[in-house]
């Protein structure tokens, strides 16, 4: 191997761990951030190792001398990012010493140098520390690389380097806990490096490449009311937040109000911006029922779900009242004006009787809505009344306008008050309904459409908070099909899941299951 080769490898190191850290493409930190510190500490690693194995073994000497650099940086790390990032960073090192011709596996152990990766093994198909992916092979050209990072242009494949397994049985694995009533897990759009994790109380954490990051990505806990029902309740990432930087939440404010407002990320890719645009405020007249879940569709507009108001039965009517955002799903866009318009397809756009935010009404609680990423069709979880929690659906074709039932009806059919008789025409019934004899209130999934389990595409995931089932089912036709009880599956890892505030996805489209006493689970191929 050529000097010049070695150190060209070396700087391609540097280069991926800068890149691996600095998504979104919006100004990183200039002076001694976590990102530079790794980057030099990496860059010693290197060096170091190299000296080592080219100079230091081969006149049968020890290679204790050259941990002193690496030392020294990496104290910096340790004190700059989160745990075990020098230990990653140590496998990276590895990667790029392997991929240069030098025999890292063979020769450092029990050499005296103790900057060695014993984690991570590249090319065994299972991604770990340090790696950006693992495509089961030590190649070049195929969007994975020799050293288990991710080849230029293969952000745009977010399936690059994993490995697909035959097969649908799943299994729950835990990845995060310790968390303070954690509501939602979601990751910008081809961010494969972080999960962003919401906390009922205000905060949001990062998972990133595996490791909590100690500073929250956003603090609004001075602003929010909680809990119970209220807190901050959603979080969407702008389609193109790798360039804008833009995000949405939906809280209830100190008065128990619905704010829905835009944030920016900072400087720190890892830490918002302390600005705030108010988009949306929604009187509460009760404390419970506010929605509050965010998420953009394939026509890049905002989707807006609320409650209708609370109490119980909705005694103010608001689910049927087109005057009324309560109730609700809105659909407004956040680009074409400030601080925000109306699409112009908007059922009740314009002239029409009806508010102009109004995509669809008859709502109770809608409690997690979702599209699915390759046909955009919508599917809504709403939490019941007394007897019923249902799903309904909605084609990506559609016009908006449905009305889903509630207050006249609750489930599919259900005429409320129960014995009652009731007028439904006009309304678009659930695809899905389940009574309250085991279970009492609906959290909607995500359709799986994520890299690692093929065959299991196309499968909608939802559960119970009470019960703490997940089940799934598949559309054809407008209809339900293979209607399964995932809940024994996903427990053969050893996960006990208790109470599901919520589900997740990444940018993969790999999901995982909330629990709102403090974990997260991601579901994986079963044994």
């Amino acid at each position: 191997m050529h000097e010049a080769t070695f150190r060209q490898r070396t700087r391609l190191a540097t280069c991926l761990v800068l890149w691996a850290t600095s998504l979104p493409a919006v100004a990183a930190a200039a002076t001694e951030s976590c990102e530079s510190l790794s980057a030099r500490y990496l860059s010693a690693v290197v060096l170091a190792a190299r000296t080592c194995m080219v100079r230091q073994l081969p006149r049968g000497l020890q290679c204790t001398s050259s941990n002193k650099l690496p030392n020294s940086r990496g104290n910096k790390v340790a004190a700059a990012c989160p745990a075990g990032t020098t230990t990653r960073l140590d496998c990276t090192a590895r990667q790029a010493i392997i991929a240069s011709g030098l025999p890292y596996d063979s020769a450092l152990p029990g050499s005296g140098f103790t900057h060695v990766c014993s984690t991570a093994s590249c090319g065994n198909g299972t991604l770990e520390a340090g790696e950006q992916c693992d495509d089961g092979n030590v190649v070049n050209g195929d969007g994975c690389s020799a050293t288990c990072q991710l080849e230029g242009g293969a952000c745009n494949d977010v399936c690059a380097g994993v490995v697909p397994v035959v097969g649908t049985t799943i299994k729950a694995e835990r990845i995060a806990s310790g968390l303070s009533n954690p509501l939602l897990a979601t990751a910008p759009p081809r961010d494969v490096s972080r999960l962003f994790l919401v906390q009922q109380g205000g905060q949001i954490k990062i998972l990133k490449w595996g490791a909590m990051l100690p500073t929250p990505f956003l603090d609004v806990s001075s602003e929010v009311s909680c809990c119970g029902e209220q807190g901050l309740l959603g979080l969407a990432f702008h389609p193109d937040y790798v360039n804008n930087g833009r995000f949405f939440i939906d809280y209830t404010d100190t008065s128990g109000n619905t704010v829905v407002a835009e944030r920016r990320v900072s400087s720190n890719p890892d830490v918002a911006d302390t600005m705030e645009t108010a988009l949306l405020h929604v009187t509460q007249p009760f404390a419970n029922h506010n929605g509050g879940h965010l998420a953009f569709g394939a026509d890049g507009y905002l989707y807006i779900g609320l409650g209708d108001g609370g109490s119980g039965g909705d005694p103010m009517g608001n689910g049927q009242n087109i005057n009324q955002l309560l109730g609700k799903l809105l659909r407004i866009d956040v680009d074409s004006a400030s601080p925000y318009g109306i699409p112009p397809t908007n059922p009740f756009a314009g002239a029409i009787p009806g508010t102009d935010e109004i995509w669809a009404f008859g709502l109770r609680n809608p409690w997690r809505f979702s599209f699915d990423r390759l046909n955009g069709d919508l599917y809504i979880g709403d939490v019941g009344q007394n007897r019923f929690e249902e799903v309904d659906y909605q084609t990506a074709l559609s016009s908006g306008g449905q009305n889903y039932g509630w207050n006249v009806v609750e489930g599919n059919g259900h005429c409320y008050p129960s014995g009652s008789g009731c007028d439904q025409s006009g309304m678009t019934l659930p695809v899905l309904e389940y009574d309250h004899s085991n279970a009492c209130s609906i959290t909607g999934g995500y359709v799986y459409r994520g890299c690692k389990m093929p065959d299991l595409r196309g499968t909608y995931f939802y559960g119970d908070y009470c019960s703490a089932f997940v089940r799934s089912f598949t559309i054809s036709g407008g209809a339900v099909t293979n209607p399964q009880d995932r809940t024994a599956e996903l427990a053969s890892g050893g996960a006990a899941i208790g109470s599901i505030s919520s589900f997740g996805e990444d940018a993969r489209g790999e999901l995982y299951v909330v629990d709102l006493g403090g974990s997260v689970f991601k579901i994986v191929p079963g044994p």
